[in-house]
């Protein structure tokens, strides 16, 4: 299917990789983090690891982060300036956790462009140890990403970073629905 990117700006905006978002040249990435803000595993340990020790002492300076909150830290050793730590809902209760969940992707996007960070990449939140199912997440990171865009100049690029194929053709999938990635 090709895009008319003049109909659909947003197109232009959102990009999908499947990868590890460490090695990601972005201006900000984004760390599934704990309301600790210590480091963890999955993407939060890949980041703190990747970032060095740097990060773990800044990022806990800026604890507690509850759940539906973002705090933002210095890069370190990553090619990107900030790492934003988005704290995700531990998986309970869907109506709840779903405007848990969007609220942490607004948090994180609010955060960027109040450091005028133009490049942005999102891991799949609260999927991993804290349970949320992949598809309901999915939904809601995409659309929480393209309201955001569609009234806000910054962040001017949003890549969502898969690490797992799986994960990948699902977002491609639902991007694609929506006309915003090519099928």
């Amino acid at each position: 299917m090709e895009i008319d990117h003049m109909a659909n700006p947003i197109a232009n905006r959102i990009r999908l990789v499947l990868g590890d978002i460490t090695t990601l040249d972005c201006d900000a990435v984004v760390t599934a983090a704990n309301a600790s803000l210590c480091g963890g595993g999955g993407v939060d340990g890949a980041v703190h690891r990747a970032a060095g020790p740097e990060l773990v002492r800044d990022s806990m300076a800026l604890a507690p982060c509850p759940a539906g909150e973002a705090r933002i830290t210095e890069g370190h050793r990553l090619s990107a300036r900030f790492v934003i730590h988005a704290v995700g809902p531990i998986f309970r209760d869907m109506t709840e956790d779903k405007k848990t969940l969007a609220k942490t992707y607004h948090s994180s996007l609010s955060l960027a462009a109040q450091h005028d960070v133009a490049s942005i990449a999102f891991p799949c939140i609260s999927t991993g140890v804290y349970g949320f199912p992949a598809d309901a997440a999915c939904e809601i990171a995409i659309e929480t990403v393209t309201e955001w865009l569609r009234s806000n100049d910054m962040p001017q690029f949003v890549t969502f970073c898969c690490f797992s194929p799986q994960d990948q053709t699902r977002y491609q999938k639902r991007l694609s629905e929506l006309g915003l990635a090519e099928s």
